[in-house]
């Protein structure tokens, strides 16, 4: 058994709303949308409106590289191709057939497979989390067995059963790059043991332990000019299918929970089902309610006209806070607020989940300059107030110095969740990547 590294920092967020573990609800949506969100690709579409498709048929090509494809995670036709402002094409909707069809793919070589099958686009490549380049051979390919985030799914609930197509899905990628596994050091007994093939690290600790970053900053620190890859356990399973059947398989267990949902528990869906086939969940109020595909801390926030995002296991609801407190910071006696630094009484109640809702409770302000107050909740050798305001200012040669190549906005997210500024921390990283893209390439 390997040594469990045991992270001292961190935040485990008390939020209400935490799913049971049972699945309400199994669904093939009437329409699934097909969105080109993946950093690092520039989407040519490949349909058009009255297409037919098969579950895995390709919608939508690299413009840069056509080898890499985003396909349908259904069959069914194009029912509709919705573009932006510029024509900027923001998703493709199927509508789908009530008996699905499936392509098949050869799979001899697990490049080609992955790439045709529409697979590879699940592939993370960092620094900065763009798509992974088939041209690269990483370091290693990383892989976390659990999340940490608030409501997140619990994958031994959502995958301890798959645990032969997680196998062949590490067999898959062990071909490519060595495999490290990170599992979850405080359950001896997971599942995810069993797995082989690969090197196997274990973390114990608060959020943000389950992140992926946080883990490779452990295991092997990203420096300049290195690249690693990662996966999703929910891509994982969806490569092994893909490698023990021939075919794409997207559907996945996900969680739906939050302060403002209705008997919060799991669904079986695909990615890009509409978030109006959940309305169960919040009951129709959707004025009242924020809806995010993901996470509260990081996720993004689509409506009730949105859709479940492709790399997402979990939808979070919660209510809109546009309530304003008498004498706010004040009065310290709130025992129906949550507090990081026992700002409040509420540190009273140990043990109690909060309804959180999306009020800020103050505005934007200058950066408080301790960085300990930030640290102790990021368990990652970096300076994150000097890389945010270095990402702020757009100088790289600091933003390299602080550690951009080993962080995503989505390892911030507690650093913002506790900054007393109420800065937009993880945007500011997203910007200074972005200044990384353009000026590094």
């Amino acid at each position: 058994m390997s040594d469990i590294i045991v992270l001292r920092q961190g935040l485990d967020i008390p939020v209400s709303g935490a799913p049971d573990r049972l699945v309400s609800k199994s669904m093939t949506p009437g329409t699934v949308a097909v969105e080109p969100f993946v950093k690092g690709l520039l989407p040519r579409l490949l349909v058009k409106e009255g297409d037919r498709v098969l579950c895995g048929s390709p919608v939508i090509a690299d413009k840069s590289n056509p080898d890499i494809l985003i396909t349908a995670p259904a069959s069914g036709t194009v029912q509709e191709i919705v573009r932006g402002e510029k024509r900027k094409l923001l998703a493709v909707l199927i509508k789908t057939d009530d008996r699905q069809e499936y392509a098949s793919f050869d799979t001899t070589d697990v490049r080609k497979a992955l790439l045709a099958s529409g697979l590879w686009t699940y592939i993370v490549q960092r620094p900065y989390g763009v798509m992974a380049n088939p041209a690269v051979t990483p370091r290693g390919i990383f892989i976390s067995a659990f999340n940490t985030a608030p409501l997140a799914a619990d994958t031994e609930f959502t995958l301890g059963g798959e645990i032969s197509m997680l196998q062949k899905g590490i067999d898959a990628l062990s071909s490519i790059a060595p495999v490290h596994l990170s599992l979850d050091g405080s359950k001896p007994d997971s599942p995810f043991t069993r797995l082989k093939g690969c090197t196997v690290h274990r973390f114990k600790g608060k959020h943000p332990a389950g992140n992926v970053g946080v883990q490779i900053s452990h295991i092997c620190p990203i420096r300049k000019g290195e690249d690693v890859w990662t996966v999703s356990m929910p891509a994982l399973a969806a490569i092994g299918r893909l490698f023990a059947t021939g075919r794409l398989q997207l559907r996945r267990k996900i969680a739906v929970g939050g302060p403002a949902a209705i008997e919060p528990a799991y669904i079986e869906a695909l990615p890009g089902t509409p978030m109006k086939e959940l309305i169960a969940f919040w009951g129709g109020g959707a004025e009242n309610v924020r809806i995010i595909s993901g996470s509260i801390l990081s996720g993004r926030a689509v409506g009730a006209e949105g859709y479940i995002g492709r790399d997402d296991d979990q939808v979070t609801i919660i209510s809109e806070g546009y309530d304003k407190e008498l004498l706010g910071w004040i009065n310290p006696l709130r025992f129906n607020q949550f507090s990081s630094d026992r700002s409040y009484f509420s540190w009273l109640l140990p043990g109690n989940k909060w309804d959180m809702d999306t009020n800020l409770h103050g505005g934007p302000r200058p950066f408080l300059m301790n960085e300990n107050y930030y640290k102790k909740v990021l368990p990652m050798d970096i300076y994150p107030i000097f890389l945010a305001k270095a990402c702020l200012a757009g100088d790289i040669e600091k933003m390299e110095k602080f550690g951009i190549y080993e962080v995503l906005p989505e390892d911030l997210a507690l650093c913002e969740f506790v900054d007393p500024s109420k800065n937009c921390i993880q945007d500011m990283i997203s910007c200074g990547i972005d200044l990384m893209l353009k000026e590094m390439a």
